[in-house]
C-alpha cells in the first residue's frame, strides 16, 4: 500500500508526519530509521504517527530518525495540531501521547501553542543514576537537569561563541549520571525573558531547534532565578516562546510550516 505523509518543520526542526487512523500503524524501528536516512529516504529529526483514540483527535507516537522511540517532541506535536486543526477548521485541538492529554490551540498570528505537561526534577524520574540534586549536578559548570519527558541537563553560559558543542555535547549526553543518556543545553541568558539555545540532542545531531529542549532550557532557568515566564528561546533556526508559572504544566507556542507532501 502506498505511504502517505506530510513534511513539515519547526524553525527547522523539522519532522514527517503519517496519518494512521483507521488502520494499522504500518510504522516499524526499521521502517522509521529507513524514512529518516536524510539521503535514501525523507529525512527528518523526528517521525510522529496519528492513530486512532477515544478521548482525543488522535494519539500521537513518535520516532526519532534513528528509529527508536520517544515520548514526546514538540515540534511534532505542534505539527499534528495544526494539521487536525485544518482538518476540522478548529482552533483547538486535543491530543494524546505517552505524556497524557494535551491541548493546542492557535494563536492570533496562526502559530500554534502546545500544551506539554508537567516538568520532572526528581532524580528517579530524569533519570540520574543516583539520588543527586537536579539543579545542581556535580558536573563542571554545575548543569541543572529535569524531564520533559525525556532527560535534560542546562549549562548556562556567558557566551555561546567559543563553544565547541560537537565535541562537548557528546561528552556530556554519555556521562555516567545518565543512564538513559540526556540532551545537552547551552543557554545564554539575554535578558530575564530571553535566552539563546544551542542545542546537542541525545542520539547525536546539532538540531536547529527543539521543542522540548526549549521547554526544558526555560524551565531550568526559571528554576535557578535566572529567567521569568513568559521565556523567548532563540534557536540556530528561529524562535519559540515557552510559558511556565513553576509549578503546573508548561506551554510552548511557535511557528509550524508545512513543506511538502508526497506518497512512497
Amino acid at each position: 500500500m502506498p505511504l502517505n505523509f506530510v513534511k513539515m518543520h519547526a524553525n527547522s526542526d523539522d519532522f514527517v508526519l503519517i496519518d494512521a487512523r483507521g488502520r494499522t500503524n504500518p510504522i516499524t524501528r526499521e521502517l522509521a530509521r529507513a524514512l529518516g536516512d536524510r539521503r535514501r529516504g525523507i529525512g527528518f529529526n523526528q517521525l510522529v504517527v496519528l492513530g486512532d483514540c477515544s478521548d482525543s483527535a488522535a494519539q500521537l507516537t513518535f520516532f526519532n530518525a534513528d528509529g527508536s522511540s520517544l515520548d514526546t517532541c514538540g515540534s511534532a506535536t505542534r505539527g499534528a495540531a495544526d494539521l487536525l486543526m485544518q482538518e476540522s477548521g478548529v482552533t483547538s485541538v486535543q491530543v494524546k501521547t505517552a505524556r497524557g492529554l494535551q491541548q493546542c490551540l492557535r494563536l492570533e498570528d496562526r502559530s500554534v501553542s502546545v500544551e506539554m505537561g508537567l516538568p520532572s526534577f526528581d532524580w528517579q524520574s530524569i533519570p540520574l543514576v543516583r539520588e543527586l540534586d537536579s539543579l545542581h549536578l556535580p558536573l563542571p559548570g554545575t548543569p541543572a537537569a529535569c524531564s520533559m519527558g525525556n532527560p535534560h541537563c542546562s549549562f548556562f553560559v556567558d557566551d555561546l561563541a567559543p563553544l565547541d558543542i560537537a565535541t562537548l555535547g557528546p561528552q556530556i549526553e554519555s556521562d555516567p549520571l545518565f543512564p538513559h543518556k540526556t540532551n545537552v543545553h547551552f543557554i545564554q541568558v539575554i535578558d530575564r525573558q530571553t535566552i539563546r539555545l544551542r542545542i546537542w540532542e541525545r542520539n547525536g545531531a546539532i538540531p536547529l531547534g527543539s521543542g522540548s529542549c526549549s521547554c526544558a532550557a526555560a524551565v531550568n532557568g526559571i528554576r535557578r532565578g535566572l529567567l521569568d515566564s513568559p521565556v523567548r528561546v532563540l534557536c540556530d533556526g528561529g524562535p519559540v516562546t515557552v510559558s511556565w508559572d513553576g509549578q503546573g504544566k508548561v506551554r510552548l507556542a511557535g511557528s509550524v510550516t508545512r513543506v511538502f507532501s508526497g506518497s512512497l
